[in-house]
Formats: C-alpha cells, structure tokens, sequence
C-alpha cells in the first residue's frame, strides 16, 4: 500500500510540473555561437536577442583565425550554430573549406556591395574601415597624403606608424596584394620601412603615439579614435580617408555565417536577422564605433557619414582576404615580422 502511495505522489508531481510548466521539465531553444568577436563589444546584443526571443545564447569566445581552424577541424561533428568572425578572411576561408551554407538573399540583396560576399554564405555586421589618423597640429591640409603609396615618399620619412604583427594591419595587406600583386606590395613594404615607419604593437598605441608627438601619421582601423574622442572630445588628432578607391581605405568587416551542419538553422537566421536590424546597428555605431551596414542608422558624430565612406571605400572580393599565410611569407621576406 505505500508503495502505491509513494508511486501515486509521483504521477501526481509530474502531472503537476507539466501544468505549471515549471522550468525543469522545459525544453529551450539554445543556439552555440563561436565567436571571434571580443565579449565586451558582443555580448549587450547578444543578452537583448535573448531577452527579446527567448532563445539562449551559449557562446564560445576566442581568436577568429583559431576558431576558424578549431571549425574545420570540428567538421561534421561541430557543436556551432553560427561563427561570427572578426573578419572578411576568416569568413572567405570558412566558405571554401565547405564549413558555412547559403544564406537567404533577403538577408543581403539590399546592402552595398562592400558589405557583400560573392559566395552568398555570409554577411557582414558591420564595416571596419582602415583610415590614417594624423596630428593636426603638425599636418597641414597640403601634407595630407592621397595613397597610402605617397608615405614612402620623402615628406614622411620617420613621421608615420604602422604595426606589421596586427591582424588588421595584415587583412589590409592581403588585400593590397589582391589589388596590387605581390611584388608592388613588398616595394612598399620594403619603401616603408627604409623612410623610417615606427612599428607599434596595435592600433591604439599608434593614436597615442600621435597625440604625444612620436609620430604624425598612423595606420590603423577607424574606431580607435573615436573611442579615445568619446572621453575626450579635445584629444589631440584627428583621422581622414585616403583619395577614393585607395586601397588604404579597405573596408574589413565583421561578418557571420549559419554552419553548413547547424542543429538549429531557424533561429540562428533569426539572430543574423537581428544583427542586421536598426536596433543593433544603432548599437555597433553608436556604441562600438563601427560603420553601420545599413543607411538608416543615426551617424556616430565621430565617424565619416556612411555615403562618404561607400564613396571612398575600394571594391575587392572580400572573399578572397584569406590568403593570410601568403601575407605572413612577404611580412617575413620584408623582414618586418
């Protein structure tokens, strides 16, 4: 009899939890993220997806270029939903290795063809532009160079900053060899670093380093700056665009794309969808100081409008930025890694 009991409070409780839909007995939507983006510019639109569409997020943080390889190597067996990568390279790496699936064109029909990958697999979130910072107290408006080929030349010798063992410093490089071939991009690597370039370890000591005059010019990606003027609207410099279609305007981006293999395929599109929605992108411009993907987005008061910088940015193949390795064998033939 009190086993009977004991089996009849069971049937009770689970009749009971099912009722009251108590957590446990719940089954939740959970997306498996890898992300080469770092948690601190992420994660607020990651927990207001989730809020908002009550699917979790568990998600992995790391280098792009190694969850890239940690993707392939996965394979079949991969856990990921979505990769979100730090840049165009990652993304076109991951296309041809067969690791990502085509995305509906509605998600990118109506974007510039900056923002655009020819294999239909992945979208960017957002432009990461590359732009030069200077002084404007020790740069007149008829110094300012027009290619980022003018800083060999004798006017810039010692005045300019670049940082060869960074990851942008190199996307932009791979994409100077896309446009240029190889043996006109090692000219100006080699040029450079005879007029006297002063190699920084990133970008952001490369800003400092021309507000406290050890350099004029510095060679780097486009939010830097506006993350120092948001808390100190006089810092002292000032960034521009190379002439229209300079390969030293190169818009990266960020970008994400659904795993050929992904366990939850509907919600992952839901969340590239929110990515891409005005709310997010007011976020990343607003907020993280990178250029928005679609125009209608409020600009950030720091940056170039979004029509000046489709007018100045050059059109390459975004996909074919993962030619890394090759980029890495000229650095090294330069001597400058």
């Amino acid at each position: 009899m009190q086993r009977a009991l004991s089996g009849l409070v069971v049937l009770i409780l689970i009749a009971a939890a099912g009722y009251l839909g108590l957590s446990s007995f719940q089954q939740t939507d959970t997306l498996t993220l890898y992300s080469g983006r770092g948690e601190s510019m992420v994660k607020p639109m990651i927990e207001r997806f989730e809020e908002k569409t009550g699917i979790n997020i568990d998600v992995r943080y790391g280098d792009t270029a190694q969850l890239a390889v940690l993707l392939q190597e996965e394979g079949e067996q991969t856990p990921a939903d979505l990769f979100w990568g730090q840049d165009a390279g990652a993304m076109g790496a991951l296309a041809k290795g067969n690791q990502l699936q085509p995305l509906p064109e509605s998600l990118y029909a109506d974007l510039p063809a900056i923002y655009k990958s020819n294999t239909g697999e992945w979208v960017a979130v957002t432009g990461r532009a590359r732009t030069f910072v200077y002084s404007p107290e020790r740069v007149s408006e008829d110094g300012m160079p027009e290619s980022v080929f003018d800083l060999t030349g004798e006017a810039y010798e010692g005045r300019v900053g670049w940082a060869p063992t960074n990851g942008s410093f190199q996307s932009f490089v791979t994409a100077m060899r896309h446009r240029h071939g190889d043996e006109r991009t090692l000219q100006w690597l080699e040029a450079m670093d005879a007029n006297g370039a002063k190699r920084f370890r990133n970008n952001s000591s490369q800003v400092e380093g021309v507000a406290d005059g050890e350099i004029d010019f510095g060679l780097v990606n486009n939010y830097y700056l506006p993350r120092y003027k948001a808390n100190d609207p006089d810092f002292p410099a000032e960034q521009a665009f190379f002439a229209p279609d300079d390969i030293g305007n190169l818009v990266n981006v960020a970008g994400i794309g659904l795993i050929k293999d992904a366990g939850n395929p509907e919600e992952a599109l839901e969340f590239i969808r929110f990515l891409l929605s005005s709310e997010a992108q007011s976020y990343f411009t607003q907020t993280v100081h990178e250029y928005p993907v679609q125009s209608d987005v409020e600009r950030n008061e720091n940056l170039q409008s979004f029509e000046s910088l489709l007018e100045v940015a050059p059109e390459i193949n975004l996909d074919e930025l993962e030619d890394l390795e090759g980029t890495l064998d000229l650095l090294r033939e330069a001597d400058l890694i």
